[in-house]
């Protein structure tokens, strides 16, 4: 009698008998032992377009406003903002989801054998009947330009939480590029190196989906860290709204006004109290010390006079969010804590309250002799981005989100039936089958985010940043990226430079030339400028 086997939800946690017990914060993130949790960090701003607001605070406390002594206000406009998943534990990505070719792009097709290793058999290759017609061709989707398998469950996630004005002005690129598996130990988050490159928030500078140095799951490059904004914990809308609280001074007091007031003087009296104090530092230090001790006081004062009312930062109040005519239904919303996550995180960076921001989505080392268990947490994800893109769509801003992971899983050939249609189980980790992607959505665009390249053989360098081996194996030497992540989240920062047509050389200023000179990092680059983009690089 043959056993029936059961099969995983999205939140049960992953058993492998060729695994050792999780012990850190990360093995358990990646199994789904634990969720992920929220970073967020940074300092607040007045304005998104660089002119100063009016503000409430008095004038004997204005003298820090200045630029580089309290930072209440950002000089210059705002940037696009930019959102990261980061999928803990080895998610597929190249194949079954997004496609990945040869050395020609995503439709330059790997062999019989690399296909069935990303978990694609024989009857579902995503063969190209016709170059120049996609409707001709088998299993390939284009709904998002950037090509998925028709049988993506990601995919399929992205596109039921996203209409098709969202789809059709919305392109991506992927980057085939190896890491470690199950380690946190890869530094793959962008984040700090998206801060040096300009993208500021109105109260904080990044958030995250996690407790740690990174705002995520995965290390961010040691070179890029800057401790002065360091992931503080958000994972639901009621900490979103903390961000504004005052506790119990709305008790006490009605008029905001008198709130604010309440704040500069506990300010003051801080003021007076710290320059009682011996801090045994030379005269500059004791003083820059003092300084950023008392500019926090203030910054409280500003940012509740700017938003006094936590329902502007609170997802769960926004109906363009949850609702009827939200994107995440009430029952969606209260059932599912990723969901609550995501539309935290993506509602302060996307209304500029917050800068880059980062979701870890725990459980996703999912070789567990089975293919559903990854279809779920896959489908999930891609209704999180779907999520994240149709947002964007909603209040008019443009967006860029970063798909990676811990390393990468693989299949043997052998086969289970979902819904009918025969697909590869994944049954263990291989990192020469990894591949991080973005997408870009820009309101303002006539059409899709227009690649460069004038050829559509030359866009199609463009669209996939490096390539794979005909037997499914990242070319280890096709770009700086595809061998080394650090150079792999140079690449995504250059990507997100060139969106503001910052890209030359800002980025060498910034990050020097490990991607070489300004013309060998043009074949690195997906895209031109974005329509939503002035002159000036700000949106």
């Amino acid at each position: 009698m043959v056993m029936r086997k059961r099969f995983l939800r999205p939140d049960d946690p992953l058993y492998h008998p060729d695994h050792r017990r999780p012990v850190n914060r990360r093995e358990f993130i990646s199994q789904g032992f634990r969720a992920g949790t929220a970073s967020v960090l940074g300092v607040s701003a007045l304005s998104m377009m660089g002119t100063n607001k009016a503000n409430a605070l008095s004038s004997d406390l204005m003298d820090f406003f200045n630029p580089g002594s309290c930072d209440l206000g950002v000089v210059g406009g705002a940037k696009v903002p930019f959102i990261c998943f980061d999928l803990a534990g080895g998610a597929n990505i190249s194949g079954a989801n997004v496609l990945v070719g040869g050395p020609g792009g995503q439709r330059d097709s790997l062999s019989t054998a690399g296909y069935s290793k990303l978990g694609v058999p024989p009857d579902i290759l995503p063969t190209m009947v016709n170059p120049n017609n996609l409707s001709s061709n088998d299993f390939i989707d284009d709904s998002l330009g950037l090509l998925f398998h028709t049988e993506s469950a990601m995919l399929q996630g992205i596109l039921e939480k996203t209409t098709a004005a969202t789809q059709g002005n919305t392109n991506g690129a992927v980057i085939p590029a190896r890491s470690d598996n199950d380690t946190g130990n890869n530094p793959h988050n962008p984040m700090y190196g998206i801060y040096q490159a300009g993208l500021q928030g109105q109260i904080l500078q990044l958030i995250g989906s996690n407790a740690s140095e990174s705002g995520g799951n995965s290390m961010a490059p040691a070179l890029m860290i800057d401790p002065e904004i360091r992931p503080t914990k958000i994972d639901r809308p009621e900490d979103a709204r903390g961000l504004v609280d005052v506790g119990d001074l709305r008790l006490l007091l009605e008029e905001e006004n008198d709130i604010v007031s309440v704040m500069e003087t506990v300010k003051r009296i801080s003021d007076f109290k710290l320059n009682l104090v011996n801090t045994g530092r030379d005269t500059a230090m004791d003083k820059e010390l003092k300084d950023r001790i008392s500019c926090e006081y203030l910054r409280a004062a500003d940012t509740f006079e700017n938003y006094p009312n936590a329902d502007s930062v609170d997802p769960s109040a926004d109906t363009n969010i949850v609702g009827d005519s939200g994107i995440f239904t009430q029952a969606e919303f209260d059932g599912d804590r990723e969901f609550r996550k995501t539309a935290s995180v993506m509602k302060l960076v996307i209304d500029g309250l917050a800068g880059a921001g980062t979701i870890t989505m725990g459980g996703y080392d999912y070789h567990t002799g089975d293919r559903r268990t990854g279809e779920a947490r896959d489908l999930r994800a891609g209704r999180c981005i779907g999520a994240c893109l149709d947002y964007a769509r909603r209040v008019g801003k443009p967006v860029m989100i970063y798909v990676f992971s811990d390393g990468s899983v693989f299949s043997n050939g052998m086969i289970e039936t979902i819904n009918g249609v025969d697909k590869g189980v994944w049954t263990g980790d291989n990192s020469s089958t990894a591949a991080s992607f973005f997408l870009v959505f820009d309101p303002n665009a006539s059409d899709r985010p227009e690649l460069l390249g004038d050829s559509a053989d030359e866009q199609a360098q463009h669209q996939q940043i490096g390539w794979m081996r005909s037997d499914a194996s990242v070319e280890t030497s096709a770009t700086p990226a595809a061998n080394n992540v650090n150079l792999l989240v140079e690449t995504v920062i250059l990507n997100y430079m060139a969106l503001h047509g910052k890209e030359e050389q800002d980025f060498s200023d910034l990050f020097g030339e490990n991607l070489g000179d300004v013309d060998s990092r043009r074949r690195y680059i997906a895209f031109k400028k974005l329509a939503s983009v002035d002159d000036d690089g700000f949106i």
